[in-house]
């Protein structure tokens, strides 16, 4: 096993990385199946093609069909993105709507591109769920 902070190799059963201190299992700069130096936000390594990204322990997924017919019914008002926690975009379609009247369409094409599977994870990288 490699470490995801800093690539140095370490034991399965260690704790921490003997070379920088890292706790195991944290970081995202290394493979941790390889080693090789990944993308920030690679999903999966270019190397060995291991998945990256899991998702941590007690944390909820957030629905995929949620967050699609919010998308299509309410996507004007960005209630999507508040859900996924793209806070920023929601905003940013909350003015469009009441400006120009064109964040319902940004909507209604998000909505249709969450539930396609297009657009597959959250603002925390964390795939979406059934």
């Amino acid at each position: 096993m490699y470490c995801r902070n800093c690539g140095h190799q370490i034991n399965d059963n260690a704790a921490v990385c003997l070379n920088c201190g890292v706790k195991a299992g944290v970081g995202d700069k290394f493979c941790p199946n390889c080693g090789k130096e990944t993308m920030p936000n690679a999903q999966f390594c270019t190397g060995c093609g291991v998945a990256l990204r899991t998702i941590p322990p007690n944390t909820a997924q957030k629905s995929r069909l949620i967050a699609g017919i919010l998308g299509i019914l309410l996507g004007g008002l960005g209630v999507h993105n508040f859900y996924l926690g793209f806070i920023g975009k929601g905003i940013a379609q909350i003015c469009l709507s009441f400006c120009f009247g064109i964040g319902a369409i940004w909507g209604l094409i998000e909505g249709i591109l969450i539930l396609v599977g297009s657009i597959n994870c959250d603002a925390n990288g964390i795939p979406l769920g059934e």
